[in-house]
């Protein structure tokens, strides 16, 4: 059975049969597999009314476990994103009632981000149904091929920089 990347990297073979086209046939669908990934999730987080990377604080939050807080820096570290785009999304969650910003109890002088319990509510709906779309994602694999394929992953992503952990995080 072809997709459509055989039928683009055949099209370069023709065109340019110098140029080595076989990394296309992962990349290419790496790329087209993102794209419906991100449309799959969108669709099923529409719903909640998240705008962009909404989702993802709310999900930080919940998985830093009880109180669900973290400072701003925390989240924005966390996320890969800059402070600028981490103070627009805590705005619009915060005017949604989603969070709270709290004094910290180790430092009064900072402040820390926290789930409302009409947040840990939304935020909780919303993972069932985003963990729900995934399954159904991966259901034409079978579990060998979804550990074989999270491995292969995993080695990829860690080639980059940034990516391992370091030990402080792992404790």
């Amino acid at each position: 059975m072809q997709d459509h990347i055989d039928f683009v990297v055949s099209q370069w073979d023709v065109a340019m049969p110098e140029l080595d086209a076989s990394s296309m046939r992962i990349m290419g669908r790496m790329l087209r597999l993102m794209k419906h990934l991100a449309k799959a999730r969108s669709q099923a987080l529409e719903p909640f009314d998240f705008h962009d990377g909404e989702f993802d604080v709310l999900a930080t939050l919940r998985r830093a476990g009880t109180p669900y807080c973290l400072s701003p820096t925390q989240l924005y570290t966390s996320l890969l994103v800059t402070s600028g785009a981490m103070t627009h999304r805590l705005k619009r969650l915060e005017q949604r009632g989603l969070i709270a910003r709290v004094a910290s109890p180790d430092d009064k002088r900072s402040t820390l981000v926290g789930l409302t319990p009409q947040g840990q509510r939304c935020i909780e709906q919303a993972l069932a149904v985003h963990t729900a779309t995934q399954n159904a994602v991966l259901a034409p694999l079978t579990a060998a091929e979804r550990a074989a394929l999270e491995g292969m992953l995993k080695t990829l992503l860690l080639a980059f920089p940034g990516e391992t952990l370091a030990a402080t995080e792992n404790d």
